[in-house]
């Protein structure tokens, strides 16, 4: 039996939001890829992307094998999809439990297993559903840990992700307003447990949000909005600036960071150190959040090492290559 549309208005607010994150000159996708996992969310995002584009998109669902019902979860989407008329793939990954934490795996699995995937169907853009809340529960997390500028734009819209280009079209969407869509459509959406575990740093945040209404996750979405847009501007004035005040000699980079404001400072730094790299040929620095100690060892004249870099203070700043540790 087919099932039953969203709202019109609905299915035109979701067809906009898809518009304006595709990349140009193209204002809709040809075709859409869509990461569903059978929660409400996503299954939202299925009924909209249907509707909005009809024979143009393909949904996947990843089975990390973490917990005995995900296959039948998984499943349990390819039914809906059958129903709907939507080209499904379950993929299957494994999810090592390391240092960096098992939710940090899942996700570094998952999405190189849609990229893999997306890859092979010829899909160049993924949609996920990442909503409002998500974005509210994000910036608090990061102001809790003290985020920057940077940090504190929370989850961005459009982001590169391998081969693909990852949208959120779902950002300015509630999670009340996501689970009335597959309520209305007569469908049963599954539910992670984990999403309310207290273990995980997410769902502690998650219950202080129902605990404490006064944080409107509509609001907090808005903030970090308005945040990115703030962070944006300062990376188009650090790009600016990186042409004029970081330049190359004999092997040396200089930095004239003079009269900048600190923060311009930290992402000129930033960017020097990116350059160096390059030029000698060395993997990306990740290590971002540590260059708090460099810009006030620079900043008093002092001599630092960091990302395998030598950077002498001064007037004029000085990055090079750091010399080869000696062996003891």
């Amino acid at each position: 039996m087919a099932l039953p549309s969203p709202a019109p208005d609905l299915v035109a607010r979701f067809r906009r939001d898809v518009e304006m994150l595709a990349p140009e000159p193209a204002p809709a996708p040809n075709r859409l890829a869509l990461a569903v996992s059978g929660g409400p969310d996503s299954l939202a995002l299925l009924l909209l992307a249907h509707a909005a584009f009809p024979g143009r998109i393909e949904a996947a669902t990843v089975d990390h094998g973490l917990r005995k019902e995900s296959t039948l979860e998984a499943l349990h989407v390819e039914d809906i999809c059958a129903r709907l008329g939507c080209p499904h793939s379950i993929l299957e990954v494994k999810v090592p439990d390391t240092p960096a934490g098992l939710q940090a795996e899942a996700r570094r699995a998952r999405y190189a297993a849609l990229s893999a995937w997306a890859q092979k169907r010829g899909l160049g853009l993924l949609a996920t559903a990442h909503h409002a809340d998500d974005q509210a529960e994000t910036l608090l997390m990061r102001v809790q840990r003290g985020s920057g500028v940077a940090g504190l734009a929370g989850i961005r819209p459009v982001r590169p992700e391998g081969a693909l280009l990852l949208i959120r079209p779902l950002l300015g969407w509630t999670k009340s307003e996501l689970v009335h869509i597959v309520a209305s459509a007569g469908i049963e959406a599954v539910e992670d447990p984990s999403n309310h575990d207290p273990r995980f740093d997410r769902a502690a945040t998650r219950r202080f949000l129902r605990d404490n209404p006064q944080f409107e996750a509509s609001r907090l979405a808005r903030t970090a909005a308005a945040t990115r847009e703030a962070n944006d501007a300062l990376d188009w004035a650090a790009d600016q600036l990186a042409e004029d005040r970081i330049t190359a000699q004999g092997g040396e980079w200089r930095i004239d960071a003079s009269a900048l404001p600190r923060e311009l400072k930290r992402r000129l730094l930033l960017r020097a150190i990116a350059i160096v790299r390059e030029a000698h040929c060395l993997p990306e620095w990740t290590g971002g959040e540590d260059v708090e100690g460099l810009l006030t060892a620079l900043e008093a004249g002092e001599t630092a090492t960091r990302a395998d870099l030598l950077a002498r203070g001064g007037p004029v700043w000085q990055l090079r290559l750091a010399p080869p540790r000696r062996a003891r």
